[in-house]
Order: C-alpha cells, then structure tokens, then sequence
C-alpha cells in the first residue's frame, strides 16, 4: 500500500499493516502478501495437475494414434510429454519475480506475464488463455452429456439388442450437467475445491483404468493386434487429403490431452510458503503428474488402438467398440461425468477470479459486488451468481450448438499449445533469467518455441478443416 504524504510515499508491507493495525496474532495466519495462508501441498498440486490433464483428452487417444500409426502415434505422445513437462518447469521459475523464496508472488498466468514481458503481450496472452478456457468449458460440457447418453445406449443396447439405433439426444444431458456446474461455481477459489479435485483425480484413474482393461480384452479376443505402422489406410471412407487432415488433427488431440500449463500459475499459488520454494514443489508435482499420466495415456492410446485399429472411435468409451459388460461401461462413464464435474471448475475458476476481481476494483464499494455470506464451502453473492450462471449457461449453449467432442477437442489443443505452453513460459524464463539471446541455451530454446509454433499451426488446419467438414451435414440443437 502507498501512502502520499507531500509527494512522497511510503511502502508498506502487508504484513506491517496488520501488525500496526493490532492484529499481530493474526499473522501466524497470513502469507507473505498479506493473505490468508496458504495449505496446498505436493499431492494437492499433484491432484489439480491430474484433474485437469487426465481429462476427456484421454479418450480420443485411441484415434489419434490410429491416424498416426504404430511408429509416428507413441513417438509424438512421448515428444509432446518431454516438451510440457519441460516448459511447465520453465513457467513454476515465473510464480515468483525475483528472489525464488521472497520474490513478489503472480498470482495468475496473466500477472506473471505481465511481471517479467509487459505491454501487449499481456494482452495476447489474456485473449489466448481465457478464450481457451471458455473452450476447454464448452468441450467437457460436450463430453459429459457423451459419456451420459452412453449410459443410457449401453442399457438399451444391453436390453434391446445391438441393431436397435438407441437414438436420444444430447441437449438435456448438457443441460443437467450446466446445472451441477452453476451449483459447484459458487465455490469461491481453488482452495476450497482441492477435496473435489481429489474425488475427480481418481475418477480419471478409474475410466482410464477400464478403458485400458476393456482394451486389453478385445485384444485377445480378437486374437492378435490390429493396427499398421502408418496409421489409416486410404481407400474406402477416405481420401488422401482426408488423411493429411486427420493427421495433423491428431496433433491437436494429443496436445489437448496434455493441457494444463494455462492454470499451471493458479495451481501454485495453492501451494503453502517455502521452504521448500513453490517452484521446487511444482516441479515436483508436475513431474509425478505428467509422468503417470503419460503412462496411462501411452497404455489407453496404444491398447485403443490395438483393440479397434483403423476404427478406433473418436471416444474411447463412448463409439461403442464396446458393448459389454454394459454395467463396467456404466461405471466409466459415470466416472467421466465425475471427474468432468470438477475439472470444469479447476479450468474455470482463473475465468470467475479474472472477472471478480475486475468488477471488484471498478466497483469497490458495491454492495451487489461485495457483499456476501459463507454456507460451507460456498461463498453466496449476488453478483458471483449472475456472472457465473451467466458463464455456465452460455457455455451449455454453445456446447449444444457444436457438439463435435474430437474437432472441438484437436482445435482447442492446436490453438493454446504454442503460446500458452511454449512461447510465454519461454519467453519469460529468458528474461528473468538473463539469458543471452545468442547463447547456446537462449538459441535451442527459440528454436523450441519455433518448432512448436509449427506444429500448432498445422494441428489447427486440420482441425479446422475437419470441423468444416462436420459442420456441413450438422444442424445446431439437433445433438
């Protein structure tokens, strides 16, 4: 805070203020900032980081890699894999400007953006970041209401035979789950929903777990693995340039897969003050995440594959290649509603936070915008449930307007991979850390960033090729 006095100020800590106000018992209970301390541990990160990565991604895997083939679908799964977890290692080094263990704290993406870059990159980086969480939003609205009219078709199929279509529509389910997430947004930050990330991390393990095992039953009841080394062969249902497109869409789905260094700065500030730092913690966390989560993703992707081949579904869980057992279907499916539920929140609550704290210093003595009362978890006001209803019920809409689950999901993963996962976090470490533009390290990590920006570039064609292609049989609300 500073305080004029003759044009001159004074800068005083948070923590002198609440010491010169009487309240130095209370700082047993304050950070550093002057905010309530924070309790996020190794395995409360770890959790965040698998709730949001281990997500619907894992699901198109099967596909991707049935576009790309034996040799090119694991290869690009592992490079992808190396290349955020390197750079989100880049990005915990920008959690703090400075000093590691006392430098000022970036509470968001955007503040750590703008610290160590300025001027209009944060404005790029806001629109990026925030308009790739409106559609991480809309693609798990999508896959929800999947993965629950796949509940209903496996009990129909069960009942009724395989030749009955079982044919509903997607729109109530997308409604029932905008429902759910207008209940749970109320939940004011990351802190108070750590307990739902946990519940929603071992639902992810729970549906990868049976989609590998149902994986590796059809493999051995069909006797063998299916599959080529290329990936899709063109001839009947798909032409050449079919094939281009489709492989370059792949890339976005694994990229999408892997998604999460948007939140990765609001994941650590959860983490309780050092010692240890917070980004030695993160680092740590981000290891063991991605770590396993690669391991579940080769085994899903590359069992998938083996199992369906060439006719591996776009979801893994919801194409009915699998018929039976109907109730093991059920039991994944729902673990995907589950762990949706609080995935959605994790992508989200940098969006409720943004605005909240805009509206906040715009209208700082509005009672409509300040005033609220606690009931548990949920931190009730008027304005936090106008915005945020208002937020769900437009990604529901949208959700039904576009519901292609493996388009949206390729496109959404071409677009934020690039500068939210490698252009901004190395770009701020070389400025941070001085690192000389000609150097040896400052010219392999340009190269990095220009690599990718290729990749982004071409697995953003191709979805976008596909989603045209889809759009032109498609009529919105018919989902």
């Amino acid at each position: 805070m500073a305080v004029g006095n003759g044009g001159a100020k004074k800068v005083v800590a948070p923590m002198e203020v609440s010491v010169e106000a009487g309240n130095a018992g209370d700082a047993a209970w304050m950070d550093d900032d002057g905010r309530p301390r924070r309790s996020g541990t190794f395995w409360t990160a770890s959790a965040h980081i698998i709730t949001a990565v281990i997500g619907s991604g894992v699901l198109s895997l099967a596909w991707a890699i049935a576009q790309l083939g034996w040799v090119a679908g694991p290869a690009v799964m592992l490079l992808f894999a190396a290349v955020i977890y390197y750079t989100s290692t880049l990005l915990a080094e920008c959690y703090r400007t400075g000093d590691p263990a006392t430098g000022k704290r970036n509470y968001t993406y955007m503040d750590a953006v703008r610290s160590n870059l300025g001027g209009p990159k944060v404005i790029f980086c806001g629109v990026i970041q925030y308009a790739n969480l409106v559609g991480v939003a809309i693609g798990y609205t999508i896959a929800s209401s999947i993965s629950m009219r796949a509940i209903r078709r496996a009990d129909c199929f069960h009942a009724n035979g395989h030749a009955d279509p079982c044919k509903s529509s997607s729109n109530p389910y997308m409604i029932l789950f905008g429902l759910v997430q207008i209940v749970f947004s109320q939940i004011p930050d990351f802190d108070q929903i750590w307990w739902l990330s946990i519940v929603a991390a071992v639902m992810s393990f729970t549906y990868s777990g049976i989609g590998l095992s149902l994986g590796i039953t059809q493999t051995i009841s069909n006797g063998g693995i299916k599959g080529s080394l290329t990936g899709i062969s063109i001839g009947v249902g798909i032409t050449a340039t079919q094939k281009v497109w489709r492989s370059l869409q792949a890339f976005g789905d694994i990229a999408f897969a892997y998604s999460f260094s948007n939140i990765l700065i609001e994941i650590q500030d959860t983490i309780r003050a050092p010692p240890p730092s917070e980004a030695k913690v993160m680092k740590q966390a981000t290891r063991l995440s991605v770590a396993t989560t690669t391991v579940f993703y080769m085994l899903c992707g590359c069992m998938g594959y083996a199992a369906f081949g060439d006719a591996a579904p776009d979801n893994l869980l919801t194409g009915f290649g699998f018929y039976e057992p109907f109730w093991l279907l059920d039991i994944a499916n729902v673990a995907i509603v589950v762990h949706l539920v609080g995935a959605y929140q994790v992508f989200c609550q940098p969006i409720f936070a943004f605005v909240e704290r805009w509206a906040a210093s715009t209208w700082p003595d509005s009672a409509f915008i300040s005033r609220e009362f606690r009931v548990g978890p949920f931190a009730l006001s008027v304005f936090r449930l106008t915005w945020r209803s208002a937020f769900v019920c437009l990604t529901t809409v949208f959700a039904m307007l576009l519901p292609f689950f493996g388009n949206v999901v390729g496109l959404l993963g071409a677009v934020s991979f690039w500068p939210l996962t490698v252009y901004f976090p190395v770009e701020m470490y070389i400025r941070q850390r001085g690192v000389p533009g000609r150097s040896m390290q400052g010219i392999c990590l340009r190269m990095l960033s220009v690599g990718c920006l290729i990749v982004s570039i071409a697995a953003a064609a191709g979805s976008i090729a596909n989603v045209i292609e889809a759009l032109k049989v498609y009529k919105p609300f018919s989902g």
